[in-house]
């Protein structure tokens, strides 16, 4: 029997922020903050970003409103999360993870098509259940470039 969009991504959900920490461990603590140039963002930001968006997308999903509020808002939120506990950021993320895994499982096919609007545009429903899976991959993919840059990536 064929998995479902829901069910795949349910499961690589977790998967995806557990190698976004491991990623963001393999770099020197005194690194995570660190940036490759003046218009790169450190690692940490990167995590506390997913970590939102994560949140942010059980409630897309829930409402299909945008209820995130101004990007002022959370660039602050990102900034204060970045710059507080790792350990807080780190369950935040889990957490908000094994939330949006939990929701994107029970979306039914019939709402896949679904149309949600945002102030970014149009989204599909399987569009928006996709976002964090491909949100912290791809951020996964900018640590992992930065380990290299630092000789960290083996």
């Amino acid at each position: 029997m064929p998995t479902s969009a829901q069910t795949f991504l349910a499961d690589s959900i977790p998967v995806a922020a557990e190698s976004l920490i491991a990623a963001l461990l393999r770099l020197p603590e005194d690194k995570r903050l660190w940036t490759p140039s003046e218009t790169a963002r450190p690692a940490l930001n990167l995590v506390a970003e997913c970590a939102l968006n994560n949140g942010y997308t059980v409630d897309l999903i829930e409402t299909r409103q945008w209820t995130a509020g101004s990007m002022e808002e959370f660039f602050q939120k990102q900034t204060d999360l970045m710059n507080g506990d790792w350990a807080t950021l780190e369950a935040l993320l889990r957490t908000s993870a094994e939330r949006v895994a939990a929701c994107v499982r029970g979306v039914p096919d019939d709402a896949l098509n679904d149309e949600i609007v945002i102030p970014f545009g149009k989204f599909t429903m399987t569009q928006t259940l996709a976002y964090p899976y491909w949100n912290m991959s791809y951020h996964e993919g900018q640590i992992n470039y930065i380990a290299s840059i630092l000789g960290q990536l083996k």
